[in-house]
């Protein structure tokens, strides 16, 4: 299992949440976020990460070259696309996540049509669970975000069956500040099966 810790803004939430055992951290370069971190700031913190931490960014409705070179500047390993991006805008110099919010109107058949590594499905907005058993008949990778914490996180993964999961909000003291043992309960919970 893949657990992603999103919305990191320093460097000790960085490495809490890898000494918890997360896989993937999350830095939010869209500037509307209460959790956004500026590039050089996000370089900063990538710079003292462990090589085999996938290192993600949370890009909205940017233009592929400027991910291209954001990527590259601050060393991700993923770009997680979370705007209206076609499948001809997806950067090529990063591997992709795209993010896709499941409404009432969502189709789970259209999960499949996505390029990329993997499809991340969040909640209908910020920090709120969907019916996790959309995910659980795609045949691409799937992570699985939206209102997750330690207390719900085996349940998700039991109904949905995703490639990994991912969190945020939940896990936090205020936007942008994470709760060391939430963090901590969370990814026990989510890589109890995995041990």
């Amino acid at each position: 299992m893949m657990v992603k810790i999103c919305g990191i803004t320093n460097l000790d939430d960085a490495l809490a949440a890898i000494d918890a055992g997360a896989a993937a951290l999350g830095f939010n370069f869209w500037p509307g976020s209460p959790r956004h971190i500026a590039l050089e700031n996000a370089r900063h913190i990538i710079r003292q990460l462990p090589p085999a931490v996938l290192k993600v960014g949370v890009f909205v409705d940017e233009p592929r070259e400027k991910v291209n070179e954001m990527s590259h500047t601050a060393g991700l390993d993923v770009a997680q696309l979370h705007g209206r991006e076609a499948p001809g805008d997806f950067p090529d110099g990063v591997r992709v996540w795209k993010a896709v919010r499941v409404a009432l109107d969502f189709n789970a058949s259209d999960v499949d049509q996505y390029p990329g590594e993997a499809v991340l499905l969040d909640g209908p907005s910020n920090g709120v669970p969907f019916d996790w058993t959309i995910a659980a008949h795609s045949s691409k990778r799937i992570i699985i975000a939206g209102g997750l914490d330690a207390n719900n996180v085996r349940n998700a993964m039991d109904q949905a069956r995703p490639w990994g999961v991912d969190a945020c909000s939940r896990l936090e003291t205020a936007p942008g500040k994470k709760d060391r043992l939430k963090m901590t309960q969370f990814i026990k919970a989510a890589l109890a099966e995995d041990r």
